[in-house]
């Protein structure tokens, strides 16, 4: 798998989940380099205008993306990447990373998750399977451990 991606998609969210996926892309990189996209989505609400003034989300925003490319140029080391922040507004996430994925010619969206239940069910959420279902590129995503492993309890009728 190693050589087989050159551009990468990495939505971060400012959790610690942010610290796995980084770990997970340094292993991906090929040798000769790659460029290495950041991305924070700030989610507007519909009721809202697209452009907002959303001060405490922006600056969550930039603090995640700030701390992904510190850990990412520590994690990634002596490896060639090109790196890039973005922080965009959109109403839906799993579009916006879609969005950025096909503008940037993406080889890989890599991004963790994890279960959580909907409805009485577990889920993935949302935005990974609009992500899984739209991207037009490879998705590596790393399913997190449970903090409450009764998540995982299924009928498997």
């Amino acid at each position: 798998m190693e050589g087989s991606y050159e551009r990468f998609i990495v939505p971060v969210a400012g959790t610690p989940a942010d610290d796995r996926v980084l770990a997970i892309v340094q292993h991906l990189l090929p040798a000769k380099g790659a460029t290495v996209t950041l991305l924070y989505v700030v989610a507007v609400a519909q009721s809202m205008p697209l452009d907002a003034e959303l001060p405490d989300d922006i600056a969550r925003g930039e603090q995640a993306l700030l701390r992904a490319e510190t850990m990412a140029r520590q994690a990634l080391g002596g490896k060639r990447v090109q790196m890039h922040s973005e922080l965009l507004q959109a109403r839906s996430v799993g579009a916006a990373v879609v969005d950025e994925a096909i503008e940037r010619s993406a080889d890989a969206i890599i991004m963790t998750s994890s279960v959580r239940r909907k409805h009485g069910r577990p889920t993935l959420g949302e935005t990974v399977n609009y992500i899984m279902l739209n991207a037009p590129c490879e998705v590596i995503a790393v399913r997190m451990a449970p903090v409450d492993p009764g998540l995982l309890e299924m009928s498997w009728r």
